[in-house]
């Protein structure tokens, strides 16, 4: 028997034995549904990442497409960090040293970060046409890297198995391109939440990785602009306020 264990939006995870069937309300789109299945079984594929493996795609009796996936026994990440605190530190470490794992990767048939964030920015009608311009010449303008990013690391999209293991979930977002970019967005997603969890996590990965903080804040007024198409009205003030500041922390 299948048991919830969360709903969101217009999805709904049931787990059932060893499988989790994310099942998606009649109207969602199909061919979203479809883009998750596909790019979730490109990235099983690569060597050296944890990730739950796609078993299939169903349709109920009322014409609910679902993605059946391995289901994987344990806590998010982001569960353990509110449950101890005091390892806050320790936590933000090994989320790090996944993200710079990830970065190692490549997977040459996903689609591209840069054409992503530029289709988001020309669709964007609640700014400017000048604003438009300037992000658009800034993306431009930044280094063609070709890295595995994942388009939506955050603690909750980490799962800490049983066997101890760290597994990445949630990669419909996926896209190869500059690794600053993920990163951008990800200190972006954890400031909107808990902005001490946001700093440290910043600090934590320019440090290891050497990484010039002034680079990766030019990511951040394009980063911002891209959320704002979610239509996120708790976060849109926020967001706004971004997309013409260079220095943000």
């Amino acid at each position: 028997m299948s048991n919830l264990i969360s709903q969101n939006g217009k999805k709904s995870v049931y787990v059932d034995g060893n499988k989790l069937i994310k099942v998606f309300d009649s109207d969602f789109p199909k061919d979203e549904v479809f883009h998750e299945a596909f790019v979730s079984t490109r990235i099983e594929n690569i060597e050296g990442l944890n990730v739950p493996k796609i078993l299939g795609i169903s349709m109920d009796s009322d014409g609910r497409f679902g993605i059946e996936k391995e289901y994987i026994p344990g806590k998010t990440l982001l569960s353990l960090m509110e449950e101890h605190p005091e390892k806050m530190d320790e936590y933000i470490d090994k989320m790090v040293d996944l993200q710079m794992e990830v970065f190692s990767k490549r997977a040459p048939l996903l689609s591209r970060m840069r054409d992503k964030l530029a289709f988001q920015i020309n669709g964007l009608n609640t700014i400017d046409a000048g604003t438009r311009y300037e992000l658009l010449t800034r993306l431009n303008s930044m280094p063609k890297h070709f890295k595995l990013c994942h388009g939506d690391f955050r603690p909750s999209n980490i799962i800490v198995g049983e066997d101890g293991k760290l597994y990445l979930i949630d990669w419909v977002h996926a896209t190869q391109g500059n690794a600053s970019g993920d990163v951008a967005r990800t200190y972006l997603t954890l400031y909107l939440k808990d902005q001490e969890m946001a700093k440290k996590y910043y600090n934590n990965f320019c440090s290891k990785t050497n990484t010039d903080i002034d680079y990766i804040k030019k990511w951040l007024p394009i980063i911002a602009a891209a959320n704002l198409t979610k239509n996120r009205p708790e976060e849109k003030e926020l967001l706004e306020s971004w997309l013409n500041i260079s220095d943000l922390m």
